[in-house]
């Protein structure tokens, strides 16, 4: 086959790589790879659009390529929670008694977060453990699979809503299959609700000039935020004051805080514009997952417009579960503190993921008990003034800011350094060297907040008129995008930040 393959000018070991699942370039949106693999994907789409289950079957195997691709054998797993909850879907709809439904959906949060405590956390807890006993455990050498905890949290939500009966299961393995495992959302979301995605599996394929237009404008803002802003800031500055954090002055960690904050921003809502966009491609809506998160005026609004898939989650999945504000005023502290602890284990088997947990569940209890940051009204976000306003959005922005610092550090010592370099060896007096040093980093930081900060009509206004500009405009707008990628590109393509979580 090999020597077949060379006669007609081809590399076999090239086109095996498509096929064999490469742990150090991982299938992701932003490489040349996928795009050029997308473009046939897309072609093959199109021609299946009149043949609904054909289409299906392909988009199933093409998701799993994508997922072997991402994360090799493991992509088994998948198969498994998709199968498991089906099924335990069905007998939940056929079950009439009570214990016997609670006895099932334990069945199917025993099967994925039994995964999740698995693949995520039995080293950690391992070693928690023993040095609580004495103990003398030795770590497994475990592979964390791309993307576990978004697609066991979505097929959660979806057993946990036919056990509400919030909503009817399906009886279609195909159709459950296509719900969990579209390619767009699977490895670093959003977590798409099955009542918010099932219903347009089935649907009449139509996608509308503004559909395209909406998907391409998604994906340049996406490729933008990721490739261009977060990259490039993360590898010349963010990444290199996290890795040595004690060599750096404290104007110059201060500064590594605030891009680490636009840089994990850019990174998670490009990716996220990214499948929203292509999932528009294909003729599927998406919820937004962002909604400029920094411009928040308390804690509870920062939770409102950041990462909205897994907040909301959390919310109606974990605190109502709990009682959330329902049984009292110290019940509901306790409910916000829990929920905010275990989203923060939710990132990661890492004391610094919980105490950035722990850091925002007091925040919002305390938010919720200083009831003037917010109106007493149906909505309970904005304050009442402007003034008041802006004041909560400078504090909410350098409280997340602070919160960062344990999110990204990966032991508690880095961060207790960080924080002593800031307020122990400030040196203001090296600002204009540091600005100086880092100009184009600065200039994108600056860039990227000033965009962020934009009124939201504003935005819009833009977005409406480049929806509504030609093809061949929107097709050379993405050309410039990807030239100006390849000419700031300094290393090889960096995967997204959520892969890891």
């Amino acid at each position: 086959m090999s020597n077949w393959l060379n006669n007609l000018g081809l590399d076999f070991n090239k086109i095996q790589a498509l096929f064999v699942y490469n742990p150090n370039e991982p299938m992701i949106f932003n490489s040349g790879f996928f795009m050029f693999l997308f473009l046939a994907f897309i072609i093959a789409y199109t021609t299946l659009k009149k043949r609904t289950t054909p289409r299906l079957i392909f988009v199933i195997i093409f998701s799993y390529y994508f997922y072997y691709k991402s994360s090799g054998f493991y992509f088994f797993l998948l198969g498994i929670i998709t199968v498991s909850d089906f099924l335990l879907a069905q007998c939940l709809a056929l079950a009439k008694k009570k214990y016997m439904r609670r006895i099932l959906l334990s069945i199917s949060v025993c099967i994925g977060l039994g995964l999740l405590a698995y693949f995520k956390y039995f080293n950690f807890f391992g070693t928690a453990f023993s040095s609580i006993v004495n103990g003398n455990f030795h770590p497994s050498d475990i592979f964390l699979p791309v993307g576990i905890s978004f697609f066991t949290f979505q097929s959660l939500s979806y057993t946990i809503d036919v056990y509400r009966r919030n909503i009817k299961p399906l009886n279609n393995l195909l159709d459950y299959a296509f719900y969990v495992s579209f390619f767009p959302q699977l490895v670093a979301g959003p977590i798409v609700r099955a009542r918010d995605f099932i219903p347009q599996i089935r649907k009449p394929l139509n996608i509308t000039n503004e559909m395209i237009g909406t998907g391409i404008y998604f994906i340049i803002c996406g490729l933008f935020k990721k490739a261009i802003i977060s990259d490039y800031i993360g590898i010349n500055f963010v990444d290199r004051i996290f890795e040595n954090p004690s060599l750096y002055s404290g104007i110059e960690n201060l500064f590594g805080v605030y891009g680490y904050g636009l840089q994990i921003y850019c990174d998670f809502s490009g990716y996220s514009d990214m499948a929203i966009g292509i999932a528009l491609l294909l003729g599927f809506k998406f919820n937004i997952n962002f909604d400029s998160p920094y411009k928040s005026a308390n804690i509870q609004e920062f939770w409102r417009r950041w990462h909205i898939s897994l907040s909301s989650w959390l919310r109606d999945y974990l605190y109502i579960s709990m009682g959330g504000n329902r049984k009292g005023k110290i019940r509901t502290y306790i409910n916000l503190f829990i929920t905010m602890l275990l989203g923060g284990l939710w990132h990661g088997a890492n004391w610094n993921f919980i105490v950035w947990g722990a850091l925002h569940g007091i925040a919002l209890a305390v938010h919720k008990f200083f009831g003037f940051f917010t109106r007493r009204n149906k909505t309970c976000v904005q304050p009442t003034n402007r003034l008041r306003r802006w004041f909560g959005i400078f504090f909410t922005f350098h409280f997340v800011m602070f919160a960062w610092i344990f999110f990204r550090n990966t032991s508690l010592e880095d961060c207790q350094t960080v924080l002593s370099q800031i307020f122990g060896n400030f040196q203001p007096q090296i600002i204009w060297q540091v600005l100086s040093g880092y100009k184009l980093v600065f200039i994108f930081i600056l860039a990227g907040y000033v965009l962020h900060f934009l009124p939201a009509k504003t935005e819009n206004d833009f977005k409406n008129k480049f929806i509504n500009t030609s093809l061949i405009f929107k097709a050379a707008v993405m050309i410039v995008l990807i030239y100006l990628i390849v000419q700031i590109k300094s290393s090889d393509v960096q995967p997204f930040i959520y892969f890891q979580f």
